[in-house]
């Protein structure tokens, strides 16, 4: 095992929309980046050659990380190419609009299993590679993620993102004596949301950027965050107020 001279990030869910657009934007902050897929093969490689193009070692690894063991099998494969992990983010998640009264046990599994479990599994299995310097996780929630309130669709999906919320500020407190902080980001509608209302129908009158997302994320990786932890930073234009 040999030990990377730069940082070292892993990105979970990363073959496509906001989770290829933050590995992209960590690489140029000038992590090594871990690009984590379950089904995206080709989307994926595609987006490590281009960040590899610039100079900065990449690391593709394909797991469902619902499976303990292939959570295990792809932290060892960290471990074997980079020896140190400095950043976690916690994309991953299914979303399936489906009715409440309508929804299947494999819907509901599928929602609470790709966040909550995810985040779960991916950070308990991450601890034992980050430095005594300590390091930074980043989970991605949504604007509701703060509370208990019905809803009408993908109940799994929601119940996951309020246990993401929950994993989130009891990480935090439990490592922050190790410099790791934990925190929260939870977009309201994205550019690239599925059932996407109109612009007339959001209160700010356009979705939220995987930009000012990534802004967000850049934040919270500065020095001036080095006691930020536990925190649910909320970007909804003022959806789910």
């Amino acid at each position: 095992m040999k030990r990377s001279p730069i940082p070292v990030a892993l990105v979970t869910g990363a073959s496509q929309g906001l989770g290829a657009h933050l590995a992209e934007e960590i690489a140029q902050l000038g992590y090594a980046v871990v690009l984590h897929h379950r089904s995206g093969t080709l989307a994926t490689h595609r987006l490590s050659r281009h960040i590899a193009s610039s100079g900065l070692p990449t690391l593709v690894v394909r797991a469902d990380l619902s499976q303990p063991a292939q959570v295990s099998r792809m932290l060892q494969q960290i471990r074997r190419k980079f020896g140190r992990l400095d950043l976690l983010v916690n994309n991953a998640g299914t979303y399936r609009p489906t009715p409440l009264l309508r929804t299947r046990s494999e819907d509901w599994l599928s929602g609470l299993h790709s966040t909550a479990t995810a985040t779960f599994l991916t950070t308990q299995a991450a601890l034992p590679l980050f430095p005594k310097s300590g390091g930074r996780i980043i989970n991605l929630g949504d604007s509701a993620a703060d509370r208990i309130t019905p809803r009408k669709l993908a109940p799994g999906y929601h119940v996951g993102k309020v246990g993401v919320n929950l994993l989130t500020r009891s990480f935090a407190t439990q490592l922050i004596s190790r410099k790791i902080t934990v925190n929260l980001i939870s977009p309201g509608y994205l550019e690239n949301s599925i059932d996407l209302p109109p612009s007339s129908g959001l209160p700010s009158g356009r979705p939220v950027s995987f930009s000012e997302v990534a802004a967000a994320l850049r934040y919270l990786l500065s020095p001036e965050a080095d006691q930020v932890t536990g925190t649910n930073l909320i970007l909804s234009g003022g959806w789910n107020l």
